[in-house]
């Protein structure tokens, strides 16, 4: 949809605080009113626009174990990272104040987190189910520390993730963490 294309447009060029209602129509080449019939801020806009844009966590494939399933997740959520969305997605997320945060906590949550907790859940319970994970370790304790980690990293530090961040997480951290 061509207005979510311009709203990912106007927040990877510019940020949150300078997309506009009007910047949208224009680039989408349609009425300001035809915008506001559809949704009444821009905050919507943009849930909107991410929640259609950005994949979906999905299962994850069993690949034999642990190891590899997390790995093949977290590249997965880096590579979302480093797509137009998941850039549009964080240059929301750098700039929202304690008051914009709390309008797009629940999208985050419910949209971003909780699938992905219950994909690397999954993920620990087959590894369990092998031998390769402790069965106490498929807690939503241990989920957090993945998504965790690379907000964190986005968020936080500024930093992109690549490959070699990947890595680190799965062999440093996530795989000692879990290991029988």
């Amino acid at each position: 949809m061509a207005i979510f294309e311009a709203t990912l447009d106007q927040l990877t060029s510019g940020g949150f605080a300078r997309l506009t209602m009007e910047g949208v129509a224009a680039a989408a080449r349609t009425g300001k009113a035809a915008l506001y019939r559809r949704w009444a801020s821009k905050v919507e806009l943009v849930i909107d626009a991410l929640d259609a844009t950005l994949p979906r966590p999905t299962d994850t494939p069993a690949l034999g174990s642990a190891r590899a399933e997390l790995h093949y997740l977290v590249e997965s959520f880096v590579s979302v990272s480093r797509s137009r969305a998941g850039g549009a997605m964080s240059a929301v997320m750098a700039e929202l104040d304690h008051e914009q945060a709390e309008l797009f906590k629940d999208f985050l949550a419910q949209r971003m987190l909780e699938p992905t907790k219950g994909v690397i859940l999954d993920i620990l319970r087959r590894g369990a189910e092998r031998g390769d994970v402790r069965p106490d370790a498929a807690s939503p304790v241990v989920a957090d520390v993945a998504p965790a980690m690379l907000l964190y990293r986005i968020k936080v530090c500024g930093r992109q993730v690549g490959p070699e961040f990947v890595d680190q997480l799965v062999d440093e951290v996530l795989v000692p963490l879990i290991r029988p």
